[in-house]
């Protein structure tokens, strides 16, 4: 009897960049980066401090549009389709690729409202559905059940790491498809820390995750792919136990072994 041939299917491919540049003014930030993200799948993107992450990381949903002169050249795609085509909607593209930045910045409303907020912006005010979809973020959030006797209180007055949860939860009301996350535990202690660290892990399930981070022990618990940038070039990217235990370039093996940055 011949032996049974197993075919492993490849991964889908959630975004696609391809040959990004981006410039402020004459500065430019990140030079001809060609990377793919796979599907629910947790890439970390590491490297020096201005090395261009955050700023390919706000590519992604087109958070640079918004910056004074800023010029972006090359693809990004989502799902097959390139999201800086000119009839293409810079805020749909939000909606489903959300972000979650480096300080936690919940608004100065309740905590209910704070979730609902993206909800309300698009059209959404039935407060059944609004509550419904509102206890599911917080869920998702692994934050209901500090919150949920509290919920007309001011997210103000939650503690940081509480807070940092609560604009996750935000985020997740929306029900993106992708999430990009900008160094979300650099200001927590780290009982705070691994909570997000859990529900990272946790989100995984439902969604694409892209996460800056200056922590390479982050990285490593976290990440199922990693991507080392420096001087705004992608140098390396690949699985995270490989990129970490057996790099292919110079640069990223003295980065991981903390020769430099």
């Amino acid at each position: 009897m011949g032996g049974v041939e197993t075919i492993c299917a490849p991964r889908s491919i959630k975004m696609r960049v391809v040959d990004l540049t981006v410039r402020y003014d004459d500065k430019e930030a990140v030079r001809g980066v060609s990377l793919d993200v796979h599907a629910n799948e947790i890439l970390a993107l590491i490297g020096p401090s201005g090395c261009g992450k955050s700023t390919f990381l706000r590519t992604l949903n087109r958070m640079n549009d918004t910056v004074e002169g800023v010029c972006i050249t090359g693809h990004v795609e989502l799902d097959g389709e390139q999201i800086y085509a000119s009839d293409v909607d810079p805020v749909l593209v939000r909606r489903r690729v959300g972000m979650v930045f480096q300080k936690s910045n919940p608004f100065p409303k309740s905590i209910f409202d704070n979730v609902a907020y993206g909800l309300r912006i698009a059209g959404s005010n039935k407060r059944a559905a609004l509550a419904e979809t509102v206890e599911r973020a917080l869920r998702q959030a692994a934050l209901w059940d500090e919150v949920k006797d509290r919920l007309e209180e001011s997210g103000l007055a939650l503690s940081g790491g509480q807070q940092q949860r609560l604009c996750i939860a935000r985020a997740l009301a929306v029900d993106p498809e992708v999430l990009l996350m900008d160094e979300p535990a650099s200001a927590l202690d780290p009982i705070a820390t691994a909570k997000i660290e859990d529900l990272v892990h946790d989100l995984r399930k439902t969604l694409t995750i892209v996460i800056v981070t200056h922590n390479m022990q982050q990285a490593a618990r976290v990440s199922q792919r990693t991507a080392f940038f420096y001087m705004g070039r992608l140098v390396e990217a690949g699985e995270t136990s490989e990129l970490f235990t057996r790099p292919k370039e110079a640069q990223t093996e003295d980065y991981v072994n903390g020769r430099f940055g």
